[in-house]
């Protein structure tokens, strides 16, 4: 696995029931080796259920994700 340095200029909020917000500049490496940047706030799935998946589409509602 790639070493990581940490960003100081993220922070990351769990929301209840919701999804990771990470707000601030990320880099994402996918596993198909593609690499996106990100500027403000991404959302993240937590609950599985989302067709863009690492990003949250609002399914956590539908299902009503509990965590």
């Amino acid at each position: 696995m790639e070493e990581t340095k940490p960003n100081a200029d993220c922070n990351v909020l769990v929301s209840p029931n919701g999804p990771l917000m990470i707000i601030g500049k990320i880099e994402i490496k996918h596993s198909d080796g593609r690499v996106e940047n990100k500027e403000k706030t991404t959302a993240f799935c937590r609950c599985g259920a989302p067709a863009n998946k690492p990003f949250c589409d609002g399914s956590h509602r539908i299902i009503e994700f509990i965590g």
